[in-house]
């Protein structure tokens, strides 16, 4: 394993790789997927955007949140794969009876494929998090019996999953490798869950979201900034410098200890919003763009996690719009890459003719707030008490959703609403699971990031997610990260590729300066 050092000087180096790839050729970094959600009375038609993606985009995938038909059609022929959901209330009838899983099928997948090249069905949206222990004891069974259903009707190559929240780590407020699936739910639900997905070749998906688990002095953390001095994991002897690789490897840890540590990994949401309630930190255009070109070459650049080296992440950004009927915080309206006009709030080189926006002037509170780790001033009482707050929201949440312990399925958690968002980013926040709220039931379109940036334990130390699934309680139809984004970021959002035009002369000397010196 290496020294922290040696770590660190290594992340740097493939995030100015990666930065140096979107500036010298938009064409040369990874695709990347994103989610797709539709609550907004302002967005293009489906037609539209599916044009718009795949003409003036190097984006490649997109996750939908249900099986809309205009919006699967949309699709067909453009090269772009597609994530379909089945709602969370499809569970049962799949689970129950092989005609059940066949009939979805029939009216979900053979109308379309393989036109619409459908790559993957999503069983529903962070059931584990629901707290309904009929959804909970149906789920595995819904997935076998919908891989079934599509080999069957000859879509052998469609893959099977379900997306979770962080909380279905257990309650530890620790690092990577303490972590752990949920008593109770570890070996009744995720061991042969796991081996399902080993037996299929399907991922594992999970919705980890940095920004749920942040506070003033981890901002550092959260965006990955390698000058963040990093959180140690004892078990390990690893340094991290980044939250996202933090809950990335929870996750793989929690997997490895049923043995299942050689299943794939998906990143079905996450994201960071260009705006949120005056006063927060670390929440502004730049941010967003910071956070999501940072993901772009995590995600595609090979380098892996400290667990899970030189492994890519298929990944879904949350979100392609900013969707002005979301309920909740600011933010949840304020995900999106895209206003509804489809031109982008910031720039991450994901545009195809290099289309940027006008940068804006850098976030003071970001500046100001930066973590004392970094040298910079205390975050202000009233952000960090909101973002505190946030955070013991969706700690309490996964708490109630916490499984029993003993191998039948846990007791329902009390839901947040059976409509409510239970696709929320926050929930996903930390990596390392401090407790695990009880997640609030996900709704079959997905679920409102209850904001997970708090202050708590566990975004200091490990993951920072330990409130996720609680944040999920919300529920909408579009998934835990389908934050509903209505407000549309400040015109002219920094571009943070646009902060990066330097000459491609200076970038490799210093990408070679910082090889040297590692």
């Amino acid at each position: 394993m290496a020294p922290p050092t040696s770590r660190q000087g290594r992340h740097a180096l493939a995030v100015l790789l990666s930065f140096f790839l979107l500036v010298a050729s938009p064409y040369a970094a990874t695709a990347i997927g994103v989610n797709y959600g539709t609550k907004g009375d302002n967005l293009p038609p489906p037609s539209k955007v599916a044009s718009f993606l795949a003409n003036r985009t190097r984006i490649d995938r997109v996750k939908l949140f249900d099986t809309s038909p205009d919006m699967v059609r949309a699709f067909a022929g453009t090269g772009i794969s597609v994530v379909v959901t089945a709602a969370n209330g499809d569970i049962p009838s799949l689970s129950t009876t092989k005609d059940g899983a066949a009939a979805w099928v029939s009216a979900n997948v053979s109308p379309y494929y393989p036109s619409t090249d459908i790559s993957l069905v999503a069983v529903g949206n962070e059931i584990m998090a629901s707290g309904d222990k009929a959804l909970i004891t149906g789920l595995v069974p819904a997935m076998r019996a919908l891989k079934a259903a599509l080999v069957a009707a000859g879509f052998p190559k469609i893959r099977v999953s379900t997306p979770h929240a962080l909380g279905v780590l257990a309650a530890v407020s620790g690092p990577p490798s303490a972590s752990r699936f949920r008593d109770g739910f570890d070996r009744a639900v995720f061991a042969p869950m796991l081996a399902f997905h080993r037996q299929t070749s399907s991922p594992f998906m999970v919705n980890p979201y940095p920004y749920f688990g942040y506070n003033g002095d981890t901002l550092g953390y959260a965006l990955a900034r390698p000058s963040y001095p990093g959180v140690l994991d004892p078990g390990t002897g690893i340094t991290y410098t980044s939250m996202f690789e933090a809950q990335m490897d929870a996750v793989y840890s929690a997997m490895d200890k049923l043995g299942f540590g050689d299943v794939e990994i998906a990143v079905g949401e996450t994201g960071w919003p260009s705006k949120a309630e005056d006063g927060q930190v670390g929440v502004s255009a730049a941010e967003a763009a910071e956070y999501n070109r940072y993901l772009i070459g995590e995600a595609g650049g090979g380098s892996g996690t400290p667990l899970m080296p030189k492994r890519t992440f298929e990944t879904y950004i949350f979100s392609l719009f900013n969707e002005n009927l979301k309920p909740g915080p600011v933010a949840e309206r304020n995900f999106g890459m895209f206003e509804a006009d489809l031109t982008p709030v910031y720039d991450v080189g994901l545009m195809k003719d290099g289309a940027v926006v006008k940068p804006a002037p850098a976030p003071a509170p970001a500046a100001a707030v930066a973590s004392s780790a970094e040298g910079g001033a205390p975050e202000p009482a009233a952000a960090k008490a909101q973002n505190a707050s946030t955070a013991t929201k969706k700690h309490d949440k996964e708490a109630a959703a916490a499984a029993p312990a003993g191998t039948a399925a846990p007791e329902p958690a009390p839901a947040s609403g059976a409509d409510g968002d239970a696709s929320s980013p926050e929930a996903t926040a930390g990596t390392a699971p401090s407790e695990a709220p009880a997640e609030g039931a996900p709704t079959d379109d997905g679920k409102t990031p209850e904001e997970e940036g708090g202050d708590g334990p566990a975004a200091a130390a490990g993951t920072g997610e330990s409130s996720e699934t609680a944040a999920k309680d919300g529920g909408d139809a579009e998934g835990s990260t389908e934050k509903e984004h209505a407000t549309p970021s400040p015109a002219g959002a920094a571009s943070a590729a646009a902060d990066l035009l330097v000459p491609i002369s200076s970038t490799l000397m210093a990408a070679l300066s910082l090889a040297l010196h590692m």
